[in-house]
């Protein structure tokens, strides 16, 4: 969907944003999303003890690596003009969002069941 929406911004919009780095921006805040998402998921067939640990574990080592790719994106790579720090941001917050809903889903639905 976030390619989807990448290549309709570029090709028919006209916006100077490289569909490469949209698509490895995707790329790379999708395994991100997916590794926290694993280790949440992880947590939840633990004990209730253990729980909390991996849900602030997964979420940390979400930011953690979301502020590693944007050292590396902002000051090694040098993507600092304005449609790539845009599109980092709407990426990034496009996929949070995603986690977040996700957890809260999970979460709530366990809620319901106990």
């Amino acid at each position: 969907m976030i390619l989807g929406s990448g290549f309709f911004l570029v090709s028919v919009v006209k916006i100077s944003i490289v569909l490469i780095d949209i698509a490895f921006l995707s790329t790379i805040f999708s395994i991100i999303a997916l590794v926290s998402l694993v280790i949440f998921h992880r947590g939840q067939i633990k004990e209730p003890d253990s729980q909390t640990l991996h849900t602030l574990v997964a979420i940390s080592t979400k930011f953690l690596l979301e502020l590693l790719l944007a050292l590396v994106w902002f000051f090694v790579i040098k993507k600092t003009f304005m449609q790539a720090v845009l599109m980092f941001f709407v990426i990034y917050l496009t996929l949070t969002l995603f986690l977040v809903f996700i957890i809260l889903r999970t979460l709530k639905n366990k809620s319901l069941q106990n």
